[in-house]
């Protein structure tokens, strides 16, 4: 960091402080966070409502919500925080991975800011945000990561900050993606995951034997296609005569059939979060991990929270899981990562592009 560049200390704040903004698919995040711990603001406007008619994320609706979402946001973050933009110390942003068009709106204006103002650039990596949130306001510590969204499913050994190594990931759909594609074939409105996991929580999750694609390969590797696909052809036999067709009608099951519906869910759930947990509890065996982190999205999920302090308690592992407010996608944790970055003496060159299929461990 060169001499021009030192964060100011402001009174009553420790440095450095850090606004970032996260915009790597549909949703608008700014948070200011200072000394690595202090959330000072925390913005979000989700375009969840607005994609819902398109029954999934549209890029280019994104990122022009994007651009009309994010001024407003800074403005508010700043007025939360009770600061001036020019007592910002750094600017921060999502890189990768995500949706090319929506991820250059939050480069661009972090780096317009940085350069205006002469202060750090940090292009920070949405998985590392994700994988880091359960440390929020913690000491971050050596552990096995799950990282579960609707982009991505994937386990992560933590050394330190900045120093991970991939266990294993999907194969095909991430967790995430197979729960809002289910959703949709049981024609819930969208984004599913919450919907399924608010019928199952009144189903029975034995009804329905389903798959537990790939839980005893000896590997940290997942699979969710073929779970997805046994939903698929169970639905004809089950609905065909009465409804006809896959994806059903919204809100047609809900209606006619609420047992069957809410069984499905339960069912479909079961064997998801059984490979995640049976998965993740095996990766700390074999890398004699005693701390094990759940995040993404997906860690929202009340059966997988349900299950993994279950099975954490009986295998006397150590568990932390992201706050609801961490989980699925913001900037705090964002600026989390940021102000690690900074504290090891790291920027990153304002040259420095956006990489939609960004990974976290090469």
């Amino acid at each position: 960091m060169s001499p021009d560049l030192k964060p100011a200390h402001l009174p009553g704040l420790q440095a450095p402080i850090i606004l970032a903004i996260e915009t790597s698919c549909d949703e608008t995040a700014v948070a200011i966070l200072a000394a690595g711990r202090d959330l000072l603001a925390s913005e979000i406007a989700s375009q969840a409502a607005m994609h819902a008619e398109f029954g999934g994320v549209v890029p280019e609706v994104a990122s022009r919500s994007h651009l009309t979402q994010l001024q407003p946001l800074i403005a508010r973050a700043l007025f939360t925080a009770g600061l001036r933009v020019d007592q910002i110390d750094a600017f921060a942003a999502t890189s990768g991975p995500g949706l090319a068009t929506s991820l250059m709106v939050g480069v661009s204006a972090a780096k317009g800011l940085a350069i205006s103002l002469r202060k750090p650039f940090l292009a920070v990596n949405h998985l590392e945000g994700h994988l880091l949130s359960p440390f929020f306001g913690r000491e971050i510590r050596p552990s096995v990561g799950l990282v579960v969204s609707g982009g991505h499913t994937l386990l992560i050994e933590l050394e330190a900050p900045g120093r991970y190594r991939l266990l294993g990931q999907t194969q095909d759909d991430a967790a995430g993606e197979a729960f809002d594609k289910v959703g949709k074939l049981l024609g819930l409105p969208y984004p599913g995951g919450p919907q399924v996991d608010r019928f199952a929580r009144e189903g029975d999750p034995a009804r329905f034997d389903f798959p537990r694609s790939m839980i005893h390969s000896g590997d940290f590797k997942f699979s969710f296609s073929g779970l997805k696909t046994a939903v698929r052809y169970l639905l004809p036999k089950l609905f065909e005569s009465r409804f006809g067709g896959v994806p059903l009608p919204q809100g047609v099951l809900e209606k006619e059939a609420p047992r069957e519906l809410r069984d499905l869910c339960a069912s479909f759930q079961e064997a998801v979060v059984e490979v995640l947990v049976a998965k993740t509890i095996a990766a700390a065996r074999a890398t004699g991990r005693g701390l094990v982190t759940v995040s993404g999205g997906v860690s929202c999920n009340s059966r997988l929270r349900e299950k993994f302090a279950e099975v954490c308690a009986r295998e006397s592992v150590e568990l932390l899981i992201a706050e609801s407010q961490l989980s699925t996608d913001n900037a705090a944790m964002i600026a989390f990562v940021a102000s690690e970055k900074l504290r090891r003496g790291e920027s990153s060159a304002l040259t420095e592009d956006i990489d939609p299929n960004l990974r976290l461990v090469a």
